[in-house]
């Protein structure tokens, strides 16, 4: 299996994955176990998220982290799903643009 080529800044800037609609950024409050969290989202709701079957293995999450959720269709303003983790690099830029207090 091949090495993954390391990004610099620029390029991991480049490619920034944006909130599509219905989803959400948000900081991570406290670490549940079992790949449960409690999330602080941009709209202003503490949410309970998990993350995916898809990426639990992929996807080390930390307290402090910011990521995008995507709301349940059910209990919307409580629950969510863990979609994608940002790096230190890009949560810098989202600063700068003024996308993330």
């Amino acid at each position: 299996m091949p090495k993954r080529k390391k990004l610099t800044p620029k390029e991991e800037i480049e490619r920034l994955r944006m909130p599509r609609s219905g989803e959400v950024l948000g900081v991570v409050e406290q670490m549940f176990g079992f790949d449960h969290l409690r999330v602080r989202c941009k709209d202003g709701h503490v949410r309970m998220c998990r993350i995916r079957g898809k990426i639990r293995k992929r996807l080390w999450v930390r307290e402090n982290d910011v990521v995008t959720v995507r709301p349940w269709v059910v209990q919307s303003e409580k629950k969510a799903d863990v979609i994608y983790r940002y790096t230190r690099t890009q949560v810098e830029w989202l600063r700068r643009k003024g996308i993330l207090e």
